[in-house]
């Protein structure tokens, strides 16, 4: 059983991974999820529990220690090391303490031992939505697209990092992948019971001048420096409650890192022209596009300051890493941008999509974005198919012939994870079984011609046969 995405955006349920090879307890176990608002996926073997956690996230685990295939415990161990960091418990007959010490302090939530009353575990699994803010829907995540087992540990890991609010934060990724979103994305889940949400506060510091970083930073008093005609509020300051976002902090001069340390160490500063000690009472987080390890390998960032940074790290993929991603990425970028300019949303022509999947994006989803906006002003408003910007990138190539007039928009569905081919099949199936096997009406959806479809369906005759006789 898949659980589709929406179902846990609208709030309606929550997912709950099930590992026990005992059917009736399963059944219960699973009943007992639907009853709370869950949504259970059984599980037999840790095999099979391993197919599911690669193929989406959950917000909880139930796992019988003693499987057929394995342990539970060591299963747990495993989903840890890879990042899922769902509120887990573990159900035994054979109980050992050493056992149930060693997971706990591995960040097991609960133990519990069989035979026990549905009740106590309907209990723990109450404490356990209380406790991990993932079971709660927030809105933060709603345009958080995360089918590639990349983001799926980032979103796992900002879960995280929102419940250790005082932990800072170091994010890396290449220039492009998002670090501002999930930045964001943190401060909003770790203040997401304040209200108002308290301020998140960016200082870029590579846009800064060396003279100029203190200042902007901790703040001045008026004449501290030549030009300072007014007392001036730092940063730090206005952050304060909230969240500090130091982007670019590679950027940061090597001779003003000494302050940043004792500031990130102290949780102090001073304005400058002043004496006085200002306490900063938030949670701070740093972003980079460069290895601060590389940079301190080369003398340009001290090492005292990397390990202080590096307390949460949370690295983002580039988007040539999460293809699986692209399909509702687009969907999302082209829904939001037909808000933006008031028009409606064209389709993508499927040997677009797949020129799409096939480009490596050296800018990251930055890039798509701007490619797409791009490609969505310059297509007609009472175009149903949206016009590609060939020119640029210049890599970008499509070879689809212009599209058969359509009776009304087409939409492309995210695509399943797998190869370039596996993906153009799964199109071209999915076409065929919405038009009852008709090809001039399922070219039309995908936006190639009759005989562009019939060349692709060569190398898969078996689609062909499948819709036999009513393919023609």
């Amino acid at each position: 059983m898949r659980i589709e995405q929406s179902e846990i955006r609208d709030g309606t349920g929550f997912s709950a991974l099930i590992l026990e090879d005992e059917v009736v307890c399963a059944e219960l176990l699973a009943g007992a999820i639907r009853d709370e608002g869950g949504i259970p996926v059984v599980c037999g073997t840790v095999a099979a529990a391993r197919q599911a956690i690669a193929a989406q996230p959950f917000d909880l685990l139930i796992l019988d220690h003693h499987l057929p295939d394995g342990k539970g415990g060591a299963f747990f161990r495993e989903s840890r090391e890879q990042g899922n960091w769902a509120a887990a418990i573990m159900l035994t007959g054979m109980p050992d303490l050493g056992i149930a010490v060693e997971l706990t302090r591995s960040g097991l939530f609960e133990y519990i031992t069989k035979p026990f009353h549905l009740e106590q575990l309907i209990e723990c699994v109450r404490r356990a939505r209380l406790r991990f803010p993932s079971f709660r829907p927030d809105r933060v995540f709603m345009d958080f697209v995360a089918r590639a087992p990349g983001m799926r540990k980032v979103r796992s890991l900002v879960q995280h990092a929102a419940v250790n609010s005082h932990a800072t934060v170091l994010l890396n990724g290449e220039t492009g992948v998002g670090k501002d979103v999930v930045a964001r994305m943190i401060h909003q889940l770790t203040f997401k019971d304040k209200s108002p949400i308290p301020p998140l506060v960016c200082l870029n510091c590579s846009t800064l001048p060396a003279d100029m970083f203190e200042a902007e930073l901790f703040g001045a008093e008026k004449g501290a420096y030549t030009g300072a005609h007014q007392l001036r509020t730092g940063l730090a300051e206005a952050a304060n409650g909230g969240t500090l976002f130091l982007d670019e902090i590679a950027e940061v001069p090597l001779s003003l890192q000494a302050k940043l340390l004792q500031f990130l160490e102290t949780q102090e500063y001073r304005r400058l022209g002043n004496t006085e000690s200002r306490k900063f009472d938030g949670r701070i987080i740093a972003a980079t596009n460069k290895s601060l390890q590389d940079e301190v390998n080369r003398g340009t960032f001290r090492a005292d300051l990397l390990y202080r940074l590096d307390v949460f790290s949370i690295v983002i993929p580039p988007l040539r890493e999460r293809k699986d991603d692209l399909g509702e990425l687009i969907d999302l970028l082209l829904t939001r941008m037909a808000e933006k300019y008031e028009r409606p949303k064209p389709t993508i022509r499927m040997d677009d999509f797949l020129a799409l999947l096939n480009y490596d994006y050296p800018g990251n989803v930055r890039e798509l974005r701007n490619l797409l906006e791009r490609s969505l002003l310059q297509t007609p408003l009472d175009s149903n198919w949206l016009d590609i910007d060939l020119n640029w990138p210049r890599r970008l190539r499509r070879t689809a012939s212009p599209p058969p007039a359509s009776p009304g928009p087409a939409r492309l569905n995210p695509l399943p994870p797998g190869s370039l081919a596996d993906q153009e099949r799964a199109l071209i199936q999915k076409a065929l079984e919405e038009s009852n096997g008709v090809i001039r009406r399922a070219a039309a959806k995908l936006g190639l011609t009759h005989q562009s479809l019939l060349r692709r369906l060569k190398k898969w005759p078996e689609l062909r046969q499948s819709f036999s006789p009513a393919i023609k």
